[in-house]
């Protein structure tokens, strides 16, 4: 991913409805949701959704796919993947880093 292309999606996120938006459709994963079912789950006036759907659309962070007379949302994997690999392509002089927590990472 190129840095203005990062910059343009890092932008996108940096906003509490947008990110919201973004975190439900990843929770959602591929098949995505429709934009009144958006509204109701985060209880964002249909009219704001629109300007942040639009915002997410410009920096690629969703995609917006047409089904019969309704458009479904989507978050942009390909896109996030790009954008995680971005954030962390330096990390740890590159040497794959561990994940950090807090409290026991096993899976027992």
């Amino acid at each position: 991913m190129e840095t203005k292309n990062a910059l343009a999606a890092l932008a996108a996120l940096a906003q509490e409805s947008r990110l919201a938006v973004f975190r439900l459709l990843v929770h959602a994963g591929p098949e995505g949701l429709p934009p009144l079912q958006i509204a109701e789950q985060l209880d964002i006036p249909p009219s704001s959704l629109s300007f942040h759907l639009k915002e997410l659309s410009h920096a690629n962070m969703v995609t917006a796919t047409k089904n019969g007379r309704s458009i479904i949302y989507a978050a942009d994997f390909q896109t996030m993947n790009g954008l995680l690999g971005f954030l962390t392509e330096n990390c740890c002089g590159g040497t794959p880093c561990l994940p950090v927590c807090g409290v026991d990472c096993s899976t027992d």
